[in-house]
C-alpha cells in the first residue's frame, strides 16, 4: 500500500536551500590547434552555457559517506562499487566518466541517501550511461532514493534494495514553474520520461502508470513507496 506522505522538515529545508534556485550551466570546450614558425599551438576554450531544465531534489544536499575519492555527486568505495551520495547536476555526467576511466571495475552503484537532481535533462543522459556500463544499483538498509536519483537507480543493470528502502517521488517543474500537466501527454517533454523507463525496462503500461504516479503528486509535496511498491513497475532482484 502506498503511504502518501509529506515531508514538512525535508520540505523547509528544501525552500530555504540556494541550490534549488542556482542556474545549472554546462561547460562546452573547444581546441583548435596551428602551426606557426614551425612551432605548433594549442588554444582551448571552455565557455559556462546557462541549461534551463527542470529539477526535482527533496532533502540534504549530500550524504555523510567518505570513500577513497570524490568525483562530483559520487564517492569511491573501493574497486569495484562507488555510492551516489548527493543531488546530480549538469556536470554529472562527465563527473561519471572520470570515476570510470580512473576506476574502470566499478560494477555496483551504491545509493544510500541520494537527494534528487537539479538538471533533469543531465540526469536522464547519466541513467544511460549507466545502464550503458552494466553498472548494478543497490540501495542498502535505510537508504533512501528521492525524487531525481528514482531514475538513477531504474538504470541499474540488474536492480536491488533493501526491504526498509524508501523512494521518495514528485513531479518535476521546469524554470518557468511548470509541471508535467501543464503540457499534453505527447509532449515531447512528457515522452522523453516515458522512453526512458522503456529503455530501462519497463514496459509501456508500466511506464506509463509510474509516470502517471509520479506526476500525480505536485512538486512541493511528495509520496513515499516502499521497496514492493516500486516492484509493481519495475523488476527487482
Amino acid at each position: 500500500m502506498f503511504r502518501r506522505a509529506l515531508l514538512p522538515a525535508i520540505l523547509a529545508m528544501l525552500a530555504c536551500q540556494p541550490v534549488l534556485a542556482r542556474e545549472v550551466t554546462t561547460r562546452e570546450v573547444t581546441t583548435r590547434a596551428w602551426v606557426e614558425n614551425g612551432v605548433t599551438w594549442t588554444e582551448t576554450t571552455v565557455v559556462e552555457v546557462e541549461e534551463p531544465g527542470s529539477e526535482r531534489i527533496a532533502g540534504l544536499p549530500r550524504a555523510d559517506v567518505k570513500g577513497v575519492a570524490s568525483f562530483g555527486p559520487f564517492e569511491v568505495l573501493d574497486g569495484s562499487r562507488a555510492a551516489l551520495v548527493a543531488e546530480t547536476d549538469s556536470y554529472s555526467p562527465a563527473d561519471f566518466q572520470k570515476m570510470l576511466r580512473v576506476f574502470p571495475g566499478i560494477r555496483m552503484l551504491e545509493m544510500p541517501d541520494c537527494p534528487g537532481t537539479v538538471d533533469d535533462h543531465a540526469n536522464l543522459r547519466l541513467g544511460r550511461m549507466i545502464r550503458a556500463a552494466g553498472i548494478t544499483t543497490l540501495v542498502p538498509e535505510h537508504g533512501s532514493v528521492r525524487s531525481g536519483a528514482v531514475e538513477l537507480f531504474l538504470a541499474g543493470a540488474s536492480r536491488s534494495a533493501a526491504p526498509d528502502a524508501e523512494f521518495v517521488v514528485h513531479s518535476w517543474i521546469d524554470d518557468d514553474g511548470h509541471e508535467p500537466d501543464d503540457f499534453a501527454a505527447s509532449d515531447p517533454v512528457n515522452r522523453a520520461y516515458l522512453d526512458y523507463y522503456r529503455e530501462m525496462g519497463l514496459g509501456p503500461d508500466k511506464a506509463s502508470a509510474f509516470y502517471a504516479l509520479t506526476n500525480s503528486v505536485p512538486n512541493d509535496q511528495v509520496l513515499t513507496l516502499g521497496t514492493a511498491d516500486l516492484a509493481q513497475y519495475a523488476a527487482l532482484n
